[in-house]
């Protein structure tokens, strides 16, 4: 179907995008998945392009375009090259987002140029071992100490924090027994401050490229500088942006469902059983034809999805809907074009097995499949 969303500025810099992709990603990604990691360089390139500053005040020397298609433009070239950028999108869809909203004017001096260039990586660093999705149990602490935090604990399933040169810890720097939400807060931690250590690399099914590790945090000072909004304010802080980190999963969602129905086109065009392409058979050509259309279903809810939010309209409870319906297209579309592919889908060296893994996690991170129904089912007054 015809797509409304992007004017010719989003296509100028999709084509940007594509070209640097081309030429800087997919002839190294082979490497960069065996190696685990991207390397750390990836993101000042994007930086010189002028790529990852878009959303950032010109006076920073970013694009001062305050537009999330940009941030989906990346995503769905990404996936048309079948290749992920680490995690970039933690970094653009996540954490920026609470900079540009909740820092004063001495942390935009001091980070934004380099947010802007690339020398500063992102991450966010909310998880832990023992809470997992409960943010209310957070058990690392932060106690006041002059011009400091003293900060301890510990954080798991951090996307981006093998490379992150700032890291938005929460911590609890007070406690109410009446409510658990209460006395949370958000510390800029940065690299190299005594006592930060970034812990194991978690081997994952999927996204290979993207590091998800281990934090600790042993004693560390940092600076109240570094305090991002005020004070025991971070739970309602970090709700502020929850539509757009949900919409974000959709949106690499749908447009990995695009990818995979594209590259199953080409294989069953190619491939011959019995003498014939696999796309002579008629169960190949229903499958696809069916395929297609949840796709189009899909792509067109997150489109409108996507204005909402670009119009400021976009409802926590609309985020949930679409990213259920668009992660859940997903699971059943990758795993049928995989089914398409016979034993190779099953083959790593071919992309829809990359695809697959990578897939899964969708239902997951960002709030569950379940944590969506909840949502969407209480917006129903049930």
């Amino acid at each position: 179907m015809q797509r409304s969303l992007f004017t010719q500025d989003h296509q100028d810099f999709r084509l940007l995008v594509r070209e640097f992709l081309a030429r800087e990603v997919v002839p190294l990604y082979e490497a960069w998945r065996n190696a685990g990691l991207v390397p750390r360089e990836l993101f000042t390139s994007l930086g010189k392009l002028g790529i990852i500053g878009t959303s950032l005040p010109e006076e920073f020397g970013g694009g001062g375009q305050d537009d999330y298609r940009y941030n989906v433009v990346i995503q769905e070239e990404c996936a048309r090259a079948c290749v992920t950028l680490g995690g970039l999108r933690t970094h653009l869809d996540v954490v920026l987002p609470y900079l540009t909203a909740f820092a004063n004017a001495e942390q935009r001096a001091r980070w934004f140029p380099g947010l802007v260039s690339g020398e500063l990586y992102t991450a966010i660093a909310m998880s832990e071992p023992g809470t997992g999705s409960d943010l209310a149990g957070v058990a690392t602490t932060a106690v006041r100490d002059g011009d400091h935090y003293i900060l301890n604990g510990s954080k798991t399933f951090v996307t981006g924090g093998h490379h992150a040169d700032l890291v938005i810890a929460v911590a609890r720097t007070s406690t109410d027994p009446n409510n658990r939400r209460g006395g949370l807060s958000l510390l800029v931690v940065e690299k190299g401050m005594p006592g930060f250590t970034v812990g194991r690399k978690l081997e994952k099914i999927g996204l290979t490229t993207q590091d998800t590790v281990e934090l600790s945090f042993a004693e560390v000072r940092v600076p109240s500088a570094n305090l991002l909004g005020a004070e025991g304010d971070a739970f309602s802080l970090l709700g502020r942006n929850l539509a757009q980190e949900r919409l974000a999963i959709a949106v690499g969602a749908v447009a990995q469902t695009r990818a995979a129905i594209d590259m199953t086109l080409t294989y069953v065009r190619d491939r011959k059983v019995f003498g014939k392409p696999v796309a002579h058979f008629q169960n190949t050509k229903f499958e696809l034809a069916a395929m297609s259309a949840e796709l189009e279903a899909a792509q067109a809810l997150l489109d409108a999805s996507i204005t909402a939010l670009v119009g400021g309209e976009l409802s926590g409870v609309d985020a949930a809907r679409t990213k259920l319906f668009c992660t859940e297209t997903q699971g059943r579309v990758v795993d049928r074009c995989l089914q398409l592919h016979g034993g190779y889908g099953y083959i790593l060296e071919y992309p829809i097995a990359r695809l697959y893994a990578d897939a899964r996690v969708s239902r997951i991170y960002g709030g569950t499949s379940e944590v969506m129904k909840s949502i969407i089912s209480k917006s129903l007054g049930l």
